[in-house]
């Protein structure tokens, strides 16, 4: 009979630690702790959202005639395939050219007489 109410017991204390949570409780709900606002790092605000002309202008970093280059340029304006080629009037209709030297060549020539954006 002792060695039943022992084991009894020992179930007991084991399944109630293992029934307690890491987190403190205030009743039967998780104690929350607010931070102040003001907190944020530089790291924990969202960037701030770049318009398409910057991101065009950073791609001129990459080395010119470059494969890199046009995928940088085809990130920002990714190619489409268009049933009439037509010569580009926006820098968005480069998107349109095929060859890749010549989509290339068509989004340098918006990009580089672009106005310099402000970096931010």
């Amino acid at each position: 009979m002792k060695k039943m109410m022992l084991s009894l017991a020992a179930v007991l204390l084991c399944t109630s630690a293992l029934a307690q949570s890491s987190q403190p409780m205030v009743g039967d709900r998780p104690l929350v702790q607010v931070k102040p606002k003001g907190t944020k790092t530089a790291a924990a605000m969202p960037a701030k959202p770049q318009s398409t002309g910057a991101k065009l202008q950073a791609c001129l970093e990459i080395d010119d005639g470059t494969k890199e280059r046009l995928n940088c340029y085809d990130a920002v304006i990714p190619p489409a395939a268009k049933p009439k080629a037509a010569k580009a009037k926006t820098v968005a209709d480069c998107k349109f050219t095929k060859e890749e030297d010549e989509r290339l060549a068509c989004f340098n020539g918006f990009v580089e007489n672009m106005p310099k954006l402000p970096k931010s």
